[in-house]
């Protein structure tokens, strides 16, 4: 009978990867790693979920628990922060691939909490090294870190799209060394640990994993006399402003990719990328759906009761709607074409207006007369004229009846 490979080797090598990442990681890392929430379990969603049911979940969730809807709620601002991370991940094909094979270990040093700035570190690529790729590990080692930053934009500005410029805190090529990190009028040395190929031989257990050596960083050289700026870095900390196009449509929680725009590598590497993460700041009217947009219409007891016509807004400025007769409270009536534009497409979402008959308050003396007596005329008719009325009626005659 031919062996199930699936089942005969696979496993040890997941028991295998395991017990590498344990042996690789501090103790307080570990038991942070073992110690977090399934992302999955975050999100509320299964681990065969697609692109649109994570975004749909991740939604919801980050509207129940955004911090402007839970004023000075600490669990809520957690819970946020960790619906926005478990989104981060699974969101990202590359992301969601490595989590799932590794899961929280995956990303031990680059989990931050939401803010500022994080360095971008993938733990699947020491597992890389195991089954072959160790040459270009060399060349990842020294590609600069991604950056994040995260920016607050208003909806107006989500829906018609807006360029920003913003400053980040980055690192240059040194002037006085020219990004070598040797001192002026010396030069790096061949690394005496791995003879200058940048990686060594370590053995564990019964196998001989290639990894990027300890004392040269895998660069293959090694600096004598540090130059005097950058102390052998051959970077120096600088800023730089970066303008960001923001396209129209884009959504809370999604990311704009910088290519290039990340720290620089050291001696001569590529540089990382620039993650933007926008944050939609909720609006005082309306209220997103996707596409769509919802906002409450409050409109007088004439206007419901006889009709007509009512000024409406939208993103774009006020139109009219026709409001029908005997129109009632809770009745969403939709305008086509003022939601939101489709961030990929040239489809447009609509806006839906929410009703909600008003009371009127602080009558005048006319006015309180005008409404007895409408109240004097009213009684008696026939109760088909108030059917909200009449089916709370029939309802109390059922129960007590």
């Amino acid at each position: 009978m031919q062996p199930i490979y699936g089942l005969h080797f696979y496993y040890p090598v997941l028991l295998f990867r395991q017990s590498f990442a344990r042996e690789q990681l501090p103790e307080n890392v570990w038991n942070k790693i073992m110690t977090e929430v399934d992302f999955y379990e975050v999100l509320g969603i299964s681990r065969t979920a697609g692109d649109e049911e994570i975004k749909k979940a991740y939604r919801k969730l980050a509207m129940k628990y955004h911090p402007d809807r839970n004023q000075g709620d600490k669990s809520a601002e957690e819970k946020f922060k960790e619906v926005q991370r478990a989104y981060e991940v699974l969101s990202d094909p590359q992301k969601r691939s490595t989590y799932d094979q590794f899961g929280h270990a995956g990303f031990s040093g680059n989990m931050g909490d939401g803010g500022g700035f994080s360095g971008s570190f993938d733990f699947g690529d020491i597992f890389s090294q195991m089954f072959g790729g160790g040459g270009a590990r060399q060349q990842q080692n020294h590609k600069g870190a991604d950056l994040q930053y995260h920016i607050e934009i208003t909806l107006e500005e989500a829906a018609r799209g807006i360029k920003k410029k913003i400053t980040i805190p980055t690192h240059e090529e040194c002037d006085v060394c020219h990004g070598s990190g040797a001192k002026a009028g010396t030069s790096p040395v061949t690394c005496g640990m791995c003879g200058g190929s940048g990686v060594v031989q370590v053995r564990q257990a019964i196998f001989q994993i290639q990894q990027t050596c300890p004392t040269c960083q895998g660069s293959g050289k090694q600096i004598k006399d540090p130059c005097v700026k950058c102390h052998g870095d051959g970077l120096v900390k600088t800023r730089k402003t970066v303008e960001v196009s923001i396209p129209a449509g884009i959504d809370d929680g999604q990311r704009i990719r910088l290519s290039g725009e990340g720290e620089p590598g050291k001696h001569g590497a590529a540089s990382g990328d620039l993650y933007v993460m926008v944050k939609v700041r909720p609006h005082q009217v309306f209220e997103r759906d996707g596409m769509d947009l919802h906002c409450e219409l409050p409109i007088s007891f004439t206007i419901a009761a006889l009709g007509g016509e009512v000024e409406v807004p939208t993103l774009d400025g006020k139109v009219k709607l026709n409001i029908p007769k005997e129109t009632q409270t809770g009745r969403r009536m939709r305008v086509r074409g003022k939601g939101i534009k489709s961030i990929r497409t040239s489809a447009v979402g609509d806006l839906y207006c929410h009703i909600v008959v008003e009371t009127p308050v602080n009558l005048t003396e006319r006015q309180r007369e005008l409404l007895e007596e409408f109240e004097k005329i009213s009684t008696g008719l026939d109760r088909s004229q108030t059917p909200r009325q009449k089916s709370f009626m029939d309802k109390l005659r059922d129960l007590f009846d």
